[in-house]
């Protein structure tokens, strides 16, 4: 795994600040039964950006983040420390930091590698936010409720069709717990098993045919979407949904 991430926060006042760059947004609530604080890190300037301009975002494919999901997601981007337990769960949740200064923010987890023990890299304009010109940049983070940015998004794998199916669920609201899937070839659902870059696959495919979709967030909340199966395949599609959590 490449070596990335470090740690995120500081500024000055205080101020929640959303991943789309506005303030408020009804983002980075706690998440009930999911309020475990991640103590003891830095944040650091990664760098983290859309571009990869210096490493792979770890939640992309190998092209990057379609340009619909970064305008979405915005560009207040953070590296988790690889030692989060199942950290490729959070492709694309949020996170709330707070700093030593006490400045928050609620940022987008596009990427994820190692680092110090609970540490995270953060975007150039996260950094700027948040930086108070403190050493160490002293910083406290925990999983959160993401700002209102929209519908949920469905990218599919280039090599996706009806025998073996893989996407990626982006602009989540809730970190997931769970995504699956009932279709042609699974008259109840299923769940996808997700790999070490965020995607969630059903190694048997999903079948030529109607397909719905069923997420399930860490705090129980539950989320489902249907569609039609595209005539032009599934392979690198990308679907947007009805709502978000």
């Amino acid at each position: 795994m490449r070596q990335l991430l470090v740690f995120l926060l500081l500024a000055a006042c205080t101020t929640e600040v959303g991943p789309g760059g506005g303030t408020g947004g009804g983002g980075g609530e706690p998440l009930t039964g999911f309020d475990q604080k991640f103590e003891g890190g830095l944040f650091h300037l990664g760098p983290v950006d859309w571009s990869e301009s210096q490493w792979h975002n770890a939640c992309a494919p190998e092209g990057g983040y379609l340009p619909a999901v970064r305008q979405a997601e915005g560009t207040l981007l953070v590296g988790l420390w690889s030692g989060v337990p199942n950290v490729a769960s959070y492709c694309d949740a949020c996170i709330s930091v707070t700093t030593g200064k006490g400045k928050t923010a609620v940022l987008r987890v596009v990427t994820y590698g190692s680092t110090t023990d609970n540490s995270i890299d953060v975007s150039q304009e996260a950094f700027d936010l948040l930086n108070s010109g403190e050493n160490p940049r002293a910083m406290t983070w925990q999983f959160a409720r993401c700002p209102d940015t929209g519908k949920l998004m469905y990218e599919f794998q280039s090599g996706s069709n009806e025998w073996w199916t893989s996407l990626w669920v982006r602009n989540a609201r809730v970190p997931l717990a769970k995504v699956e899937v009932k279709s042609k070839n699974h008259s109840s659902f299923v769940a996808l098993t997700r790999a070490s870059d965020g995607t969630l696959t059903d190694a048997k495919g999903f079948g030529k045919g109607d397909f719905t979709l069923q997420l399930t967030g860490v705090d129980g909340s539950v989320v489902t979407d249907t569609f039609t199966w595209p005539s032009n395949g599934i392979g690198g599609a990308f679907l947007t949904g009805q709502g978000n959590f």
